[in-house]
């Protein structure tokens, strides 16, 4: 507690000890722009280009169209709400498990060295870049049904 109000701010109003009146701590000055400055700025505006909003398009038709050619639409919900519970379960199996002395040091180390051999296998070199980009491109086309 001593801590706390040891490092605290001086109040904004200080009450003099000579007379009843209040007087204000000097604010810093803090700068300002005039109208006319905020007139002659130049606005400047970004557009994202590339394939990123296609391919964020893309996962949203084909999401509509699943969901538009469902016939058993209370399966899909009931689907939707297992994911989000398994996450939910996930994330709190994950976080018992990180509060276990040993065993959050050791899943760091196998996870560095899984890292390193994943590295070595898929991207050191070029035809296993390739090999791996064809991997993750069929698995896309698997997953969205094409």
């Amino acid at each position: 507690m001593a801590s706390i109000i040891a490092s605290s701010p001086p109040p904004l109003l200080a009450h003099s000890r000579n007379t009843n009146t209040t007087l204000f701590r000097a604010l810093p000055k803090l700068p300002v722009s005039s109208v006319s400055e905020r007139q002659n700025r130049v606005a400047v505006v970004v557009k994202a280009t590339g394939e990123s909003s296609e391919s964020s398009t893309s996962i949203v038709k084909s999401v509509q169209n699943v969901w538009d050619n469902s016939e058993d639409r209370p399966a899909l919900v009931a689907l939707g709400f297992a994911a989000v519970v398994g996450l939910w379960t996930s994330t709190n199996l994950i976080t018992a498990i990180d509060k276990l002395p040993l065993i959050p040091s050791v899943l760091e180390f196998v996870g560095i060295l899984f890292s390193l051999w994943f590295i070595y296998r898929y991207l050191l070199f070029k035809p296993d870049r390739e090999e791996f980009f064809q991997i993750v491109n069929k698995s896309i086309s698997n997953i969205l049904g094409q």
